[in-house]
């Protein structure tokens, strides 16, 4: 073998182990790069990816509702057993107006409102808002639990207003509210006597939400510091029920493990909740981690220990074995409203029986959230709630004297969901995915082909020095 076959031997060899190590050099080196820049990235502050999704959504959200359409009213006051039917969907767009007064603080967290508001999106319901529907009459069933030492006194103004445990409204009526006839005639001015499911809702604002930027530690960005002004809420009279745990579900904290919960907060349930990891697919090349609302969140406390302060009514919740609803009267001002899934999915037998006309089902009544773990940032989510208002017999109001039995009524269920578009979807590809993925094959490159050309030259100076 030749001195100069030889030197180039040696040469290629000693660069294709050079380029080998540079290649395995970039592993850490690169994980380091996309880490700041992700870290960067996901600050919430102006000028941001993060920021520019947070502030205002970058794709459409939708709220579709479901109406429960009483089919015998004049049974179920005799005694009857309730059946429904479902109508809808009547879906809204929301979110659609950014945040309001921003206000960033130098220790490292945000302010904001969130501004509330729906427009009807015809082209997406079944019909027009002004459709009118048989459903529970909302004042007259709440009146009994919010002025139960008077309930003499509210028959005598239910009759006076004609009024009946059902009525006929529009859409629109009972989502964004109505003047009650009933209402007017109790003699408190200071009671409002508008009523809704959702009443007020357009030209409100929730909040304030102070969150934390991520600047100082980016594991923390978009986490709840507050809300209205407080650490913790005041509804269940316990420190674990009233945390307030997670974001808001619009985004988490970058570098998602699919092996913890998932924590949010939602001001519409009155409570922290979480997600468990399902199932990791791709959406639109994106690969996301979707996590579901799972059954032990509604569990009894007699299944779920960690429920025992949701249970505020041992009678109606049977001595707090009853599963699936959640008792939100006390942040409600004191009405009776019951939240859960949609047709009482993962309910306690009785309650779903208790009705007729119901089928729930887990595809299409689960809260799910799906998740890019890398950044965190919120993909696709479908948030599933049904509305319910609870209410007894009472021997002292007629039209609720004869009833069969104590009710959870179902009035509505929601699903607002958005999903991310071509557009953003696109730019997130290419403004984070891309660079990572080039990053990657320049690593195989070069370690594969770095390593190829060492392993050859140097088998080939071995053998040719054998032979020698």
């Amino acid at each position: 073998m030749s001195c100069s076959t030889k030197c180039c031997l040696i040469v290629w060899s000693v660069i294709g182990g050079l380029l080998a190590i540079l290649g395995g050099i970039l592993i850490p080196v690169g994980d380091t790069l996309i880490n700041k820049e992700i870290s960067k990235e996901a600050v919430i502050e102006n000028g941001t990816i993060a920021y520019e999704n947070w502030i205002e959504t970058g794709s459409p959200v939708y709220r579709s509702f479901w109406i429960f359409h009483v089919t015998n009213p004049d049974q179920i006051i005799n005694g009857g057993k309730p059946e429904l039917q479902q109508k809808g969907p009547y879906t809204y767009l929301v979110r659609y107006i950014p945040k309001a007064n921003v206000t960033q603080h130098q220790n490292s967290t945000v302010t904001f409102w969130q501004p509330n508001g729906a427009v009807f999106q015809r082209h997406l319901s079944i019909g027009s808002e002004e459709e009118t529907h048989t459903v529970l009459n909302l004042a007259v069933a709440a009146a009994p639990a919010m002025f139960k030492p008077f309930q003499g006194i509210l028959n005598n103004y239910i009759k006076k207003s004609n009024s009946s445990l059902f009525q006929v409204r529009s859409v629109k009526e009972i989502l964004w509210g109505y003047t009650d006839p009933f209402l007017q005639q109790i003699p408190l001015p200071s009671l409002d006597k508008t009523t809704g499911v959702f009443y007020p809702n357009n030209g409100t604002a929730d909040g304030p939400y102070n969150v934390y930027n991520g600047k100082d530690d980016i594991s923390k960005v978009a986490i709840i510091d507050k809300y209205k002004e407080k650490s913790s809420l005041s509804y269940w009279s316990d420190s674990y029920c009233d945390m307030i745990n997670g974001t808001d579900a619009a985004s988490f904290p970058p570098h998602v493990k699919n092996n913890k919960r998932l924590y949010f907060f939602s001001s519409e349930i009155c409570r922290s909740i979480y997600g468990l990891f399902k199932n990791e697919y791709e959406l639109k090349g994106i690969k996301l981690y979707r996590f579901v609302v799972p059954k032990e969140s509604l569990d009894s406390p007699d299944k779920n220990p960690d429920n025992h302060c949701y249970c505020t009514d041992e009678s109606i919740s049977r001595n707090c074995t009853a599963a699936g609803v959640l008792d939100l009267s006390k942040c409600q001002g004191g009405k009776p409203v019951y939240l859960s899934l949609p047709h009482f999915l993962h309910a306690s037998e009785f309650i779903l029986k208790s009705v007729n006309g119901l089928s729930p089902n887990e595809e299409e009544h689960q809260t799910f959230i799906d998740v890019e773990p890398i950044t965190g940032f919120t993909m696709h989510f479908a948030k599933r709630l049904q509305i319910n208002i609870m209410f007894t017999r009472s021997n002292k109001i007629e039209i609720m004297s004869k009833l069969q039995t104590d009710f959870v009524f179902p009035v509505v269920w929601l699903n607002e969901t958005a999903l991310i578009d071509d557009e953003r979807a696109k730019m997130f590809k290419s403004s984070i995915l891309f660079p990572m993925k080039v990053l990657e094959i320049v690593q195989i490159v070069l370690i594969t082909f770095g390593s190829v050309v060492f392993l050859a030259c140097s088998i080939t100076l071995c053998v040719r020095s054998s032979r020698k």
